[in-house]
């Protein structure tokens, strides 16, 4: 499979001259190109769905699928689509994620198929995803089948692909929103190469309108859902939004507009905010459409029986005030599990801990005398980041930093704002109690950063005139993918929570802080 190296004239819009758009599907070979995206997706459907109905506790669900399997499972019949299962003090998360386990429990009962069905489909279309995105940032198919490389074998989305939780939906929208931002910003490119070359570029001092953008358009859905899905999507329209502004002032400095800024003031950051921004909370108002719509819906009236309709927002429809009631509620129930009050639990982590995956989580835990030749084995789940991956972060993101100030590439910004949206708004609430699996959004953005850094390495060997530094390259390269196989295969027992020794789980945790 041949490198192609990135055009030198991709960078963040600051060299002169025009950005000619590189057409990704026709400098790299298509024909090649669906055929690595067949075999990852082949690789990716094995490992998801292989013994899929594995673990349970007792035939019943592990960990957190107790909270959302449930929920799930009164959705599909519940008759109106809505949670209020006085069992629950609080629903606490939107309901799309609940959608999607319910849709697996239509096909497949209540049961493990029925929960985790749906996980292991989003996780096999967030490796295709995660494969597509890093080919086109890269222009290259080895690039994108390192990064989906990485991605089947990244202990975070296996796992999280294998559970009823509500995380991997989240990754699975924002892995999508990412992609149509990247291909938004080469569409736009393509439109901007368009009217420089028809000599129209200079028309406006504040450049062209480029048109609606459908691919930005669908960023917008994607982020709703994941607002949809979980709150800490929210997260995600904001870093997202200004990427793609920056995206725009790029690409209009790279085409010599006049004044750059003011064109994507004037010309951009309406139509961006109406879809990144108005789009995302239409759609996660849609979602509570059948909470609107019953006469039972927990606190569906509060407004104007426990609470009064007077007050400085009375101008707001009862109905929408009386879902902010609902949902400031939840708001208040999570803001209220602090440890300064108390709160702790075992297996909680910070966010200082989540790039290297210092502090895993484990989900299901069982013992007793089971294929080990009559002595006790131990059959554990842990969410865990493969260290082959996990514990290049530092290092990934510095290399990154580098790219950025020195070259000026865009990829590397693009990678680094996705991981920051993962991860540094958790910072401003250190007090809360947080977990490990709240990190799952970090892993696409990382394996994609670490399959771009590979196609540096081997861009740096090919550019080489002596084919010794060329082999080398693709030596480095072909031997860190072996070394994450070989991880993963490692890691294989406690990732499924196989049945093993206790000798042999003991060799299974690395750091004192993953027991």
């Amino acid at each position: 499979m041949r490198y192609a190296p990135r055009p030198q004239t991709e960078d963040l819009g600051s060299r002169p001259g025009p950005v000619i758009p590189d057409p990704v599907f026709g400098a790299v070979d298509r024909r090649r190109g669906l055929i690595v995206g067949v075999v990852v997706t082949l690789l990716a459907v094995v490992t998801r769905f292989w013994d899929l109905t594995h673990p349970t506790d007792d035939g019943t669900p592990v960990f957190d699928e107790k909270h959302y399997v449930p929920q799930g499972w009164q959705l599909l019949t519940g008759g109106n689509w809505i949670e209020d299962n006085p069992a629950y003090g609080l629903v606490v998360h939107p309901p799309v994620g609940k959608w999607m386990l319910a849709f697996g429990e239509a096909l497949f009962g209540y049961g493990p198929m029925g929960w985790r069905f749906m996980s292991a489909v989003s996780g096999v279309i967030i490796v295709l995803a995660v494969y597509l995105t890093a080919r086109r940032m890269a222009r290259s198919t080895m690039v994108g089948a390192l990064a989906a490389l990485f991605a089947i074998c990244d202990g975070v989305l296996f796992v999280q692909s294998r559970m009823g939780m509500l995380d991997i939906f989240q990754v699975l929208f924002v892995v999508l929103a990412f992609a149509a931002l990247i291909s938004d910003r080469d569409q736009m490119r393509a439109r901007l190469h368009q009217v420089f070359v028809e000599g129209r570029i200079d028309d406006s001092p504040f450049g062209p309108r480029l048109g609606f953008r459908w691919y930005r358009f669908t960023a917008g859905v994607m982020l709703g859902l994941a607002c949809g899905t979980k709150w800490s999507g929210l997260y995600f329209v904001v870093f997202f939004t200004l990427l793609s502004l920056a995206f725009d002032v790029a690409a209009r400095r790279a085409y010599h507009v006049q004044r750059p800024w003011m064109g994507v003031l004037r010309r951009d950051v309406v139509p961006s905010g109406f879809s990144l921004a108005a789009m995302p909370v239409a759609i996660y108002l849609g979602t509570f459409a059948a909470w609107f719509s019953s006469e039972t819906s927990v606190y569906r009236y509060v407004v104007g029986t426990e609470v009064g309709t007077g007050g400085a927002f009375s101008w707001v429809p009862a109905a929408l005030r009386s879902l902010w009631y609902y949902e400031s509620g939840i708001l208040e129930f999570h803001s209220g599990l602090t440890n300064s009050a108390g709160n702790h639990h075992p297996w909680e982590s910070k966010p200082w801990t989540w790039p290297m995956s210092l502090r895993p989580m484990l989900y299901a835990i069982d013992y007793g005398p089971d294929q080990c030749g009559g002595s006790d084995c131990v059959r554990g789940q842990m969410l865990i980041g493969t260290p082959a991956l996990w514990w290049l972060a530092f290092p990934m993101i510095a290399w990154a930093l580098w790219r950025i100030a020195l070259r000026r590439d865009w990829r590397y910004a693009a990678v680094l704002v996705a991981y920051g949206a993962a991860i540094l708004p958790w910072f401003t609430q250190l007090d809360r109690q947080m977990y490990f699996f709240y990190a799952t959004p970090m892993a696409p953005f990382l394996v994609i950063g670490l399959a771009l850094v590979c196609g540096d390495i081997l861009s740096a060997g090919a550019q080489r005139r002596r084919s010794d530094r060329q082999t080398i390259s693709v030596l480095v390269v072909a031997f860190y993918a072996a070394l994450v196989i070989a991880n993963f295969v490692w890691l294989w027992p406690i990732l499924t929570g196989a049945p093993i020794s206790d000798v042999e789980w003991g060799r299974q945790m690395w750091l004192p802080s993953w027991s």
